[in-house]
C-alpha cells in the first residue's frame, strides 16, 4: 500500500508535469510560433526552432517521463482498477482511451525529436554555410512542425478529457 503522503506528491507532480507539458504546447502552438512565423524571414525561424527545440525537448521528455511514473504509481490504489488491461468499468475504459491518446503524443514527440528537429537543425546549418535561404523542402518542415505542434496540443487537450470522464466514473 501506497502511504498518502507518497499519493499526495504523486498527484501533485502528475499535475506539474501536465501543466509545464501541456502548458509548454499551448503557448507554442497559440502564439510563439504563429507570430514569429509572421515576423521572422523562414532562415531565422527555422534556426530559432532548433535553437528552441534543444532548450525545450529536454524539460518535455522529463515530463512525459513524471508522469508515466506518477501514473503508474496513481493507478494501482485507485479502487475502479481491476488489474492490467482489465476493462470492466467506465473508470477503466476512460483510463484505455487516455493512455492510447497518451501514446499517440509520445510519437508525434518522438518524430517531433528526432525526425523534424534535427531536419530543421541541418537546415539552419545549410543556411549558415550557404548564407541563402532555405530550401523549398525546409519550408514544408517548418509547417509540419508547426502542424504537429498543435496535433499534440488537441491530443493533449483529449487526454484531459478522457481524465475528467475517468474522475466523474
Amino acid at each position: 500500500m501506497i502511504p498518502d503522503w507518497a499519493l499526495l506528491i504523486s498527484f501533485w507532480l502528475h499535475m506539474l508535469a501536465t501543466a509545464v507539458w501541456l502548458g509548454s504546447l499551448a503557448a507554442l502552438a497559440l502564439f510563439v510560433l504563429p507570430s514569429l512565423r509572421r515576423g521572422l524571414p523562414a532562415a531565422d525561424y527555422a534556426a530559432w526552432l532548433q535553437a528552441l527545440n534543444t532548450r525545450l525537448d529536454p524539460l518535455g521528455w522529463f515530463s512525459l517521463g513524471l508522469l508515466t511514473f506518477t501514473g503508474l504509481m496513481q493507478m494501482t490504489p485507485n479502487p475502479n482498477y481491476d488489474g492490467f488491461l482489465s476493462i470492466s468499468n467506465p473508470w477503466a475504459v476512460a483510463m484505455l482511451a487516455k493512455h492510447l491518446v497518451f501514446f499517440a503524443m509520445i510519437g508525434v514527440s518522438a518524430y517531433l525529436t528526432w525526425k523534424v528537429s534535427p531536419a530543421l537543425g541541418r537546415a539552419a546549418l545549410r543556411r549558415a554555410r550557404s548564407k541563402g535561404g532555405l530550401e523549398a523542402g525546409d519550408q514544408v518542415l517548418l509547417i509540419q512542425f508547426q502542424r504537429l505542434v498543435t496535433a499534440n496540443l488537441l491530443l493533449g487537450l483529449l487526454v484531459l478529457v478522457f481524465t475528467a470522464w475517468a474522475r466523474i466514473s
